[in-house]
């Protein structure tokens, strides 16, 4: 399989952490997402918005959108699952990995914050409280979900799901801007012990092909 991905996104972050969970290796491709790379002819032929993550698998056959891709490994290598098959459970992980996925990121992703500063002209100062207060809004929901439905080390249960997996990228992208996260006690503590689990760490941006500091 290959993964087209660009270290520092958070959508190919998820990718990469579920992939490293199930123990499968995957023919990394480094599309530079801050030199324009994901507008080229040939990467739209792969992804039509332009996008990572993108997966192709070895018949050919490709997919784009984290949450998809998530999905499709699940499907063909269910151990470890990660989108569990049970409810209420399934429901509780993917009502947090789509609030993340669907409400905080869209938004805060480098196209829009690209567009407002360069379109729309705002200052760097208004992007960082545009990024600060989308973050804020999306992990105080995401914080009172993990306080009212989970208690573990994990967002729920005693091994990592999709919500892990969508979360610690959210965490850590919002901690390289600056964001203080420091009254979401849940998210944080679930992203600090997800760090000391293996599968996480080799998905981290610095450890990737494309790593620029």
């Amino acid at each position: 399989m290959q993964l087209y991905s660009f270290f520092n996104s958070s959508t190919s972050f998820r990718v990469r952490i579920a992939a490293a969970l199930k123990g499968l290796h995957l023919d990394y491709h480094g599309i530079n997402l801050r030199s324009g790379e994901q507008h080229s002819s040939q990467h739209r032929e792969r992804s039509p918005l332009g996008g990572v993550p993108v997966l192709v698998d070895s018949d050919g056959f490709s997919v784009t959108q984290s949450l998809a891709i998530i999905d499709y490994l699940d499907t063909l290598y269910p151990e470890p699952r990660l989108i569990p098959l049970e409810q209420p459970l399934r429901a509780r992980v993917l009502e947090v990995a789509n609030l993340i996925a669907c409400d905080i990121h869209p938004i805060n992703n480098l196209r829009v914050l690209r567009y407002l500063q360069h379109t729309l002209g705002i200052s760097t100062d208004q992007k960082d409280a545009w990024y600060a207060h989308w973050i804020e809004e999306g992990l105080g929901a995401v914080e009172e979900l993990l306080r009212r439905y989970g208690s573990t080390p994990y967002c729920f249960g005693e091994s990592p799901t999709l919500a892990d997996c969508c979360l610690t990228p959210q965490v850590a992208n919002a901690l390289r801007f600056g964001v203080d996260l420091g009254r979401f006690e849940r998210c944080l503590s679930i992203y600090r012990h997800c760090l000391e689990q293996p599968g996480f760490t080799r998905a981290a941006p610095f450890l990737q092909p494309d790593y620029v500091p």
